[in-house]
């Protein structure tokens, strides 16, 4: 069974009151759900309290699930707006690390490549201090390898705007790397 298929049957029991199923929905898209929430929230504490207003939604409106585009398409819009809608009425604000927090010194000459989990703390870093609709075009392109038509479905923007925040993000995401890693950026690239 496909992806598709056993998300439409776990919606379908879900629908029927089976709460396991609505867990394992829950639990296969939560991490995605976070990282996108945490594009606009930029709060992770607040972008949590916001993920599980999405998902109380995305539990409620179940029944108008049509399966005509993928369910995780579905759920992100959901995600995505739910987080729009909170950003617009709580106005969060980026709290942002100071950059000798994140990065005290540079790689050692015996470690001249950095760790996973550290280039995975200076991306979420650098994504942190973008716009939101930047940051979370690039989430949906790059980690969750959706294409522009995807993107479009789960955000509502147009496709020229889609494109304008790839191209700004990339630019600005580089430029937040260059300013936390300095020359050990190669590293990262």
């Amino acid at each position: 069974m496909n992806k598709s298929s056993s998300d439409i049957e776990l919606v379908k029991k879900a629908i029927e009151g089976d709460a396991s199923a609505f867990r394992q929905l829950v639990q296969e898209y939560k991490d995605v759900s976070l990282s996108l929430t945490c594009s606009i929230i930029k709060d992770y504490d607040a972008a949590q309290d916001v993920l599980q207003d999405a998902f109380v939604k995305v539990y409620n409106k179940l029944h108008q699930f049509s399966g005509k585009a993928a369910f995780s398409t579905w759920l992100y819009r959901i995600v995505v707006n739910t987080a729009f809608s909170a950003l617009r009425k709580h106005q969060y604000f980026t709290q942002i690390e100071e950059v000798d927090e994140i990065y005290h010194q540079p790689a050692s000459k015996e470690d001249n490549f950095m760790k996973a989990a550290d280039q995975e703390k200076f991306v979420k870093a650098a994504l942190d201090r973008l716009k939101s609709e930047e940051a979370l075009v690039l989430r949906l392109y790059y980690l969750c390898e959706f294409s522009i038509a995807e993107t479009k479905k789960v955000t509502g923007f147009s496709e020229s705007k889609i494109k304008v925040n790839l191209h700004r993000g990339r630019k600005n995401m580089h430029e937040q790397l260059t300013r936390i890693l300095g020359e050990d950026i190669k590293q990262l690239l």
